[in-house]
């Protein structure tokens, strides 16, 4: 995934608000890079959600981490995104946008990485256009991770570059997969924040 170390200390400076989107990026990506264990299970599981439909995809995320054991989580994420081969999802911008591993979008991807001074995590080898490693970038564009905080601007050109093309029919899938029974409200919570997302960059244009 991506290389999230350097940079100033994280939320150094930054508004509340887009320390909260930087928190929401950051959880799709930990949830998606690899399945949580125990002690991530306990930590999902005191979340609170509020009366939004955000919030309640978070308390629906939070009740069924109290309700599964690791092991089951651990199935149904190689179930999900590994697979004998493949998994049922392939969590790539590449695949949903051209039907195909390793095209045009990781290229354009690479050269935005190389341009903005992040770094591929070394001994990965996944394509660094997996949801998981472009929900750590924005996370950590937001925050500074590898410089200054990028600016409004700075975030919706990765977002719409990135992101917001596909990230909305992948999260779709993933809540509508049957075997997803822990994985259905992180594809409702990525879907609902990713038209959230949306929508707030279009009104600041």
């Amino acid at each position: 995934m991506a290389d999230i170390g350097g940079g100033i200390a994280d939320g150094a400076g930054i508004a509340e608000e887009d320390r909260m989107r930087a928190d929401l990026y950051g959880l799709l990506g930990w949830l998606l890079k690899a399945p949580p264990d125990a002690a991530g299970l306990a930590r999902i599981a005191a979340m609170r959600g509020d009366d939004s439909a955000l919030g309640r995809a978070i308390a629906a995320l939070a009740k069924a981490a109290r309700g599964i054991a690791p092991e089951r989580v651990d199935d149904e994420y190689h179930v999900l995104f590994v697979g004998l081969g493949r998994g049922e999802l392939m969590p790539y911008g590449s695949y949903y946008l051209t039907g195909f591993l390793h095209e045009k979008p990781l290229a354009k991807l690479r050269l935005d990485m190389a341009r903005l001074g992040i770094a591929r995590a070394e001994g990965n080898s996944e394509p660094e256009d997996n949801i998981a490693a472009l929900c750590e970038m924005m996370a950590g564009l937001i925050l500074g991770r590898f410089g200054a905080p990028a600016d409004l601007a700075g975030q919706r050109q990765f977002f719409d570059r990135h992101i917001g093309p596909w990230a909305g029919r992948f999260f779709a899938d993933l809540e509508e997969v049957e075997a997803a029974a822990f994985y259905m409200p992180v594809g409702r919570i990525g879907g609902l924040f990713m038209d959230i997302e949306a929508q707030a960059f279009e009104m600041a244009a």
